[in-house]
């Protein structure tokens, strides 16, 4: 993950490499420089009774690797899969650009990118769903 820049709010948590680290009072920025550092925004962690999704199932997994729960040679099949099967669902082109980046990511061992870009898919699943329930 070299070049990653984390800007944090005041007293906005982050795991990293498994040690949650809290900010201070004032916004910060941080640059990660080590590759393959273990990140998770706590702000933006999914917790196990949120995952009712499709894709919050995808980007649980990921996270699980993050937070250094699962190694991701066992998590990347299941990943993958998962994004093959959200590939089905969300056709329009800019669904399939996110799902491409975050597999390219992955492939690359880039876990906290793939999530980011399994994270835009989000309100557009919350969007599906309200329609398909209203």
């Amino acid at each position: 993950m070299s070049g990653l820049v984390l800007k944090l709010g005041p007293r906005e948590r982050v795991l990293i490499n498994g040690a949650v680290i809290e900010n201070g009072d004032r916004r910060a920025r941080l640059s990660i420089v080590t590759p393959n550092a273990s990140i998770l925004r706590l702000r933006d962690a999914i917790h196990p009774e949120q995952v009712t999704t499709p894709v919050r199932r995808v980007c649980y997994i990921a996270q699980l690797v993050l937070s250094g729960d699962v190694e991701l040679s066992d998590a990347r099949t299941q990943i993958l899969r998962g994004m093959e099967q959200l590939s089905q669902v969300f056709t329009d082109p800019d669904s399939r650009a996110q799902i491409a980046r975050a597999t390219q990511f992955l492939s690359e061992d880039q876990v906290y990118q793939s999530l980011k870009a399994l994270r835009s898919l989000l309100p557009r699943e919350e969007r599906l769903i309200a329609s398909r329930d209203g």
